[in-house]
């Protein structure tokens, strides 16, 4: 599999769960949208995606939680569409149209997106991750199977690493630590000074804490679905070194994109 094939795939299955008679109004766990909300934003997010990758400029928010936040809640008040089979269907037509457009396109190509400036490739992985969050949403509202595996996460590293630095919260002031990552087969450090975080393949230093976690519960402890106790009660992630307790400070020190 391709980032390319997962990101299509994905699409799919989240329009196959809202085509399978899924009710709009059904409220998502722990958020304030409903299905119909969430697979509407799903199909803007897709259009705006695709649009950036075919080349045009898309401002989107100011790159923050928050204003990404506030950039959805006014692009869902002009956009009144909550068919979940209509919406299911844009949104797996909007991933192949970011796909086709991508191809087209150097994969270390700049591109200025919703989070900031990445490359194409790391911008397919946001979207590869903007759909596998949402769809979790949806899967567990719907109580259908979720489309996050642990082949299709592997995809997602590009961005989640690109996004750290990007949604480090207050409770990281001051912050000193550095940590080792490994999700899955993948490895990377997150070294932070003064609060501020910088992500490399190996850490410049021994790390405090090494963070040994499955992929799947790294995305959804990542994206806000998990947290860091449901992680390590369900046996998904250990944490050891010189400074063990800082496993449980990780997730709490970024805010959710």
């Amino acid at each position: 599999m391709t980032a390319e094939d997962a990101i299509v795939v994905t699409a799919d299955r989240i329009a196959e769960l809202l085509q399978a008679g899924a009710d709009p109004h059904t409220p998502l766990r722990g958020a304030e949208w409903t299905v119909g909300e969430a697979a509407a934003h799903l199909a803007l997010a897709g259009k705006l995606m695709a649009d950036i990758g075919a080349g045009e400029e898309r401002p989107y928010g100011d790159g923050t939680p928050g204003g990404l936040a506030a950039a959805n809640r006014a692009a869902l008040a002009v956009f009144p569409q909550r068919d979940p089979a209509v919406l299911g269907a844009e949104i797996a037509d909007t991933a192949r149209g970011f796909v086709a457009a991508a191809a087209d396109r150097d994969p270390g190509e700049a591109v200025l997106t919703p989070m900031g400036p990445m490359n194409m490739a790391t911008m397919g992985s946001y979207l590869l991750t903007h759909l596998l969050g949402h769809g979790y949403d949806i899967a567990v509202a719907l109580r259908g199977p979720h489309m996050v595996d642990r082949e299709v996460v592997a995809f997602t590293l590009p961005f989640m690493r690109l996004a750290m630095p990007r949604v480090v919260n207050a409770g990281a002031t001051d912050h000193h630590a550095c940590y080792l990552l490994r999700v899955g087969r993948d490895r990377f450090a997150v070294t932070f000074s003064d609060g501020v975080p910088t992500v490399t393949d190996a850490p410049p230093r021994r790390p405090d804490c090494t963070i040994a976690i499955d992929p799947v519960a790294f995305l959804l402890l990542a994206l806000g679905r998990w947290t860091a106790p449901t992680a390590m009660a369900r046996a998904k992630v250990v944490a050891w070194g010189r400074k063990p307790w800082l496993g449980l400070r990780f997730p709490l020190l970024f805010t959710a994109p």
